[in-house]
């Protein structure tokens, strides 16, 4: 999929080019006020909880490795595209050093980009807890399908049919497919493929006990299935 993944003006992302939002029968999921409300909700008091609780102590301590790690910021903050295909900027732990590559090309195995902690960061994936704050803002979920940087959906629109349908929700700091074992480097068509597809599921299917399995299977994934975390 690299291949694709090349800079472009940011007007051809945002273009007609992009599938569309709904289901091929015009159907829209997980649009209904009430389940809004409380999906909301939940992501403002988990999101508050790991703000005051989480962050207040191990941002400062993470800010120093980092900056010892490499010289450059604290934070990486990408475009990627949320609900309604609108684009926002995504916050993470900056994991590698400074490179003009980091919106077009994948992180992979042994990726020289990668700092030490950085490592440690992806694989843990505490690199995402940044994303707390984008939860905070109204621009993503604790759960949803993951947002990807802009130039790769360009590429995938492209390979799969309806895939921007994924985007009639917000994204999340985790989703489905990451619970079930999709994560990393996306080297074929099959890798983004499955995501999609249980992206889509989740759509469908949602509801707030399914939110709750997830973070449950996302945990256990961190601790036992995470090789392909890199």
């Amino acid at each position: 999929m690299e291949k694709f993944l090349k800079k472009t003006n940011e007007n051809t992302f945002i273009s007609k080019n992009l599938s569309g939002f709904v289901t091929p029968a015009g159907e829209v999921f997980l649009t209904d006020p009430y389940k809004l409300l409380i999906k909301r909700g939940v992501d403002l008091a988990i999101s508050l909880f790991l703000l005051v609780f989480v962050l207040s102590w191990l941002f400062p301590l993470l800010a120093v490795l980092i900056k010892i790690s490499s010289p450059g910021p604290i934070l990486f903050k990408q475009n990627r595209h949320g609900k309604g295909n609108k684009i926002f900027l995504c916050y993470k732990f900056r994991t590698m050093r400074l490179n003009p590559d980091a919106d077009v090309k994948q992180a992979s195995k042994h990726d020289s980009r990668i700092t030490k902690i950085g490592r440690f960061l992806r694989r843990s994936s505490l690199d995402e807890l940044p994303q707390v704050i984008n939860v905070l803002k109204g621009e993503m979920s604790l759960i949803g399908p993951r947002p990807h940087a802009v130039p790769m959906n360009y590429a995938f629109s492209k390979e799969i049919d309806n895939y921007m349908f994924r985007h009639v929700v917000k994204p999340g700091i985790t989703g489905l497919a990451q619970s079930k074992g999709y994560r990393g480097e996306i080297r074929h068509f099959f890798d983004i493929y499955g995501r999609v597809k249980l992206d889509h599921f989740y759509i469908k299917k949602w509801c707030l006990a399914l939110d709750l399995k997830i973070i449950v299977w996302t945990i256990h994934t961190l601790f036992f299935k995470n090789k392909k975390a890199y």
